[in-house]
């Protein structure tokens, strides 16, 4: 609908709007922290803020005084109550407030169960895992410190950390940690120092208390602020007892704030003396080692292929010497062995070989075939018929002959 063709209202118009949606709503239940409690000057009426304890949300209630005289005790600003309530909104100036028919105080127990549901819920969702938390730096530059001014927590988390590295600065927001408006606050300084690069790991600090004092670090708007900080964040709350959801989400509990100091911050004295251990360790390793090495060379130098290097050459010198005296021997054995050998079978050659025969009035008889092929001795008298071409071999040369007759032997 365009500007021009909107509904014009006048303020008692609106006003009379608001009511109507507003007592829509009907009778509720409500909870929260009780504040600013005041009556009327002649006790008609008694007043008081509802708060919300995460955030700084507030509405105001009215109810009559003898509502507070029906219960056990009278209630101190920051408990928590219950009221049954219905919202009211007065057209004519444009309050709203709840009326109050009922007020219920929240005991301890029921926190404590309201607390564990939390607790269950958000370890359902993974924000309590191990492997969300960040490491801690070993050395860091710059802490941020959360807790209240003045208190116990902050003298032994500075004095502590600085007797342990005198050279560690801190970043401290000083910040209600209980009762009304303390979650807020310890929100607001938390992302303010999450933002601060500067700032190496972030400190929530309190030193104990009673259980129903450490609510704030129970309230889920707070836990989830931890959660999704970049900077790594150590709970030191100091309540073993019915501990807070804090020390669940924080990437580290420490028992005491004098704890954390001592476990954010290394001691320079103990460091010290482990690098000078370790020093002490390393040279004498060192030292260790180059003796052994010695060793190793001396024994090494003292082989007798490092004092004298070419014994193994003139020894296999001596050995190829020896091995061909012996080779050469050998040969001039088996040669002469061989020439006598050959000087034996000459002489049965002169003795026993055709030569020798024809010295002693022998002759060879070949007949010469007419083909011009090779002679043929002569071996039966079949083999040179009449008129066959002889050659008789004697001693001193050979003679041609025919053949004029056959005869075979008597």
């Amino acid at each position: 609908m365009a500007e021009t063709e909107a509904k014009m209202m006048s303020v008692h118009q609106l006003n009379q709007a608001v009511k109507g949606w507003i007592e829509k709503l009907g009778t509720i239940w409500v909870e929260g922290q009780l504040l600013q409690l005041k009556s009327s000057p002649n006790w008609a009426f008694a007043y008081a803020t509802l708060r919300d304890p995460s955030r700084e949300d507030s509405v105001r209630i009215t109810f009559r005084p003898q509502l507070l005289q029906q219960l056990p005790t009278l209630p101190q600003d920051g408990d928590r109550v219950r009221v049954w309530a219905k919202p009211s909104f007065y057209a004519k100036n444009g309050d709203f407030q709840l009326w109050v028919s009922k007020i219920q105080p929240v005991g301890i127990g029921e926190l404590l169960a309201q607390i564990e549901q939390l607790r269950a819920n958000l370890r359902s969702q993974g924000l309590f895992d191990a492997a969300r938390k960040h490491p801690l730096p070993f050395l860091p530059r710059n802490i941020g410190l959360i807790t209240s001014r003045g208190s116990d927590g902050e003298r032994d988390v500075l004095s502590i950390a600085k007797e342990r590295w005198p050279e560690v600065r801190f970043s401290v927001r000083n910040t209600l940690v209980q009762g009304a408006g303390a979650v807020p606050a310890i929100i607001s300084a938390l992302q303010e120092l999450d933002a601060d690069p500067s700032v190496d790991v972030i400190i929530i600090a309190r030193g104990g208390g009673a259980m129903e004092t450490l609510l704030p670090f129970s309230d889920e708007a707070l836990i989830r602020a931890v959660a999704d900080a970049s900077t790594p964040v150590v709970s030191a709350i100091g309540h073993d007892r019915d501990r807070p959801i804090l020390d669940d989400v924080a990437d580290l509990r420490a028992a005491t704030p004098t704890d954390a100091a001592k476990r954010v911050v290394p001691d320079v004295v103990a460091e010290r003396a482990l690098v000078s251990d370790l020093r002490a360790r390393a040279a004498a390793a060192l030292r260790g080692w180059v003796q052994r090495e010695q060793r190793s060379i001396e024994a090494l130098r003292t082989r007798p292929v490092l004092a004298q290097p070419l014994r193994a050459i003139d020894q296999r010198r001596q050995d190829i010497d020896q091995a061909t005296a012996a080779m050469r021997r050998e040969i001039r054995y088996l040669l002469s062995h061989e020439q006598q050998l050959i000087g034996a079978l000459r002489g049965q050659l002169q003795v026993l070989g055709p030569a020798a025969t024809l010295q002693r009035g022998y002759a060879i008889v070949q007949v010469v075939p007419r083909d011009g092929s090779e002679p043929e001795v002569v071996s039966s008298y079949a083999m040179a018929p009449p008129g066959s071409q002889l050659r008789i071999r004697v001693a001193d040369g050979s003679i041609v002959a025919a053949a004029m007759q056959q005869a075979p032997a008597n």
